[in-house]
C-alpha cells in the first residue's frame, strides 16, 4: 500500500473525520427539513387521517376495527395541500405551519448526522475502491446507515408526529400547540390507568408494563420501510454520480451544487415511490394511541384497516404531496451534505 493510500485510510477512519462527516450530515438534514416543514405537517395530517383536514383531500370517513380510516385518491391533490396550508396559516400563522418543527430539528440533526456519517463509514468498508462499487453494495450501505439512524432517534420522531398532528383549539380559540415535553408526557401517560403493584404485575398489556414502548409505535414497520427507502436513495445517488460524475482521462469530473441537487432530487423521488406504503402505515400506527390508547396497534392490523377502507390506493394517500416534499428535501439534503463535506474538507 502506498503512503498516500495509507494516509487516506487513516483519515477516513479517524475520529476527526467522523465528527466532521456527522456535522455536515446533521446540518444538511436540518436545512432540508426546514425548507419543507409546512408541507411536512400537511402530509402528516393527511396520512394520519386527521378528521379536520379530510375535506382538503376529498375523504370519506370509514371505521374499521375502531380505527378511523379515510378513502382518498392517490394524489391527495396539490390544490388540497395548499388549501390545507392556507387553513393552518389562517388559524396559527407561521407558527402553525412550523408546529412540531422544534422536535423535528431535535430529531433530524442526530438522525441525519448518524445516517450520513454511517454511510461514509459503511461505504468505505464495503467499497474501499471505486472498482469494488456495485449497486448491491450501494444499496446495503444505504440500508444499514438508514436503519441505524432510525434505531437511535425513533422516539423523537414519534413525539414530533404527535406535535404536528394536533389541530384543536384552546378555550380562547387559539391553536393548541403542545411543547416537546408536553407531547412526550401525554404520550407516556395516554391510556394508562392508575394501578396498584399487584394489578400492574397481573396486567398482560405491554403498554401498562412498559410505558416506554409507546414511544416505539410503528417502529417495526418503520425499520422495514427504511430498508427500501435509504437503500434505494443511496443506491440511486451512488449510481448516478458514478455514471455522470465518473473519472475521465483528464481526472475526476468536478461535482457542482446543481449536479448534487439534480441527482438528489431524482434519488428522493425513486426512493419515495419504493417505500411510501410503509410510510403511510407507520404514520397511522404512530398516532394510533389517540384512537386506541389502551393497546398496541399491530402493523398487520393497520395494513388491513387501510386495505379494507381504501384498497391499494390507501397505501399511496398523499403521494403527490410526498413528491412535492421529498424531492426538494432530498435534493437540498444531498447538496448541503456535499457542500458541507467540501467546506470541512471531508
Amino acid at each position: 500500500m502506498s503512503p498516500n493510500a495509507a494516509n487516506a485510510h487513516t483519515d477516513t477512519q479517524s475520529l476527526h473525520y467522523i465528527i466532521r462527516s456527522g456535522l455536515a450530515g446533521g446540518v444538511a438534514g436540518c436545512v432540508a427539513k426546514t425548507v419543507v416543514a409546512p408541507l411536512d405537517r400537511v402530509k402528516i395530517l393527511f396520512q394520519a387521517s386527521n378528521p379536520e383536514y379530510k375535506k382538503y383531500a376529498g375523504r370519506s370517513s370509514v371505521m374499521y376495527n375502531n380505527i378511523p380510516s379515510y378513502s382518498i385518491g392517490i394524489a391527495g391533490t396539490w390544490s388540497g395541500a395548499f388549501r390545507a396550508v392556507n387553513s393552518i396559516y389562517g388559524q396559527g400563522g407561521i407558527r402553525g405551519l412550523f408546529q412540531g418543527h422544534s422536535a423535528t430539528l431535535l430529531r433530524v440533526f442526530p438522525y441525519a448526522a448518524i445516517k450520513f456519517m454511517a454511510y461514509d463509514q459503511v461505504h468505505y468498508i464495503l467499497m474501499p475502491t471505486r472498482e469494488q462499487e456495485t449497486n448491491t453494495r450501494r444499496f446495503l450501505a444505504g440500508a444499514i446507515s438508514g436503519t441505524l439512524s432510525v434505531f437511535c432517534t425513533y422516539p423523537l420522531e414519534v413525539i414530533r408526529v404527535r406535535m404536528a398532528f394536533h389541530t384543536r383549539l384552546n378555550e380562547n380559540s387559539t391553536p393548541y400547540r403542545p411543547s416537546f415535553l408536553t407531547a412526550a408526557r401525554h404520550l407516556y401517560h395516554e391510556g394508562t390507568m392508575p394501578m396498584t403493584s399487584s394489578q400492574l404485575s397481573a396486567s398482560k398489556n405491554l403498554l401498562d408494563l412498559y410505558p416506554v414502548l409507546k414511544f416505539y409505535r410503528g417502529f417495526t414497520v418503520t425499520m422495514i420501510g427504511m430498508v427500501p427507502y435509504a437503500g434505494v436513495s443511496f443506491l440511486t445517488w451512488g449510481f448516478l454520480r458514478s455514471r455522470f460524475l465518473s473519472p475521465s482521462t483528464t481526472g475526476r469530473t468536478k461535482a457542482t451544487p446543481i449536479a448534487d441537487l439534480a441527482i438528489g432530487a431524482l434519488s428522493g423521488a425513486i426512493a419515495q415511490t419504493a417505500s411510501y406504503p410503509f410510510e403511510v402505515t407507520r404514520r397511522r400506527m404512530q398516532v394510533g394511541g389517540i384512537s386506541r390508547p389502551d393497546r398496541w396497534l399491530r402493523w398487520g392490523e393497520t395494513v388491513n384497516a387501510i386495505w379494507q377502507s381504501s384498497g391499494w390506493r390507501g397505501f399511496y394517500v398523499g403521494l403527490s404531496i410526498g413528491y412535492l416534499k421529498i424531492i426538494p428535501m432530498t435534493a437540498v439534503s444531498y447538496a448541503v451534505w456535499q457542500s458541507g463535506k467540501r467546506i470541512l474538507n471531508v
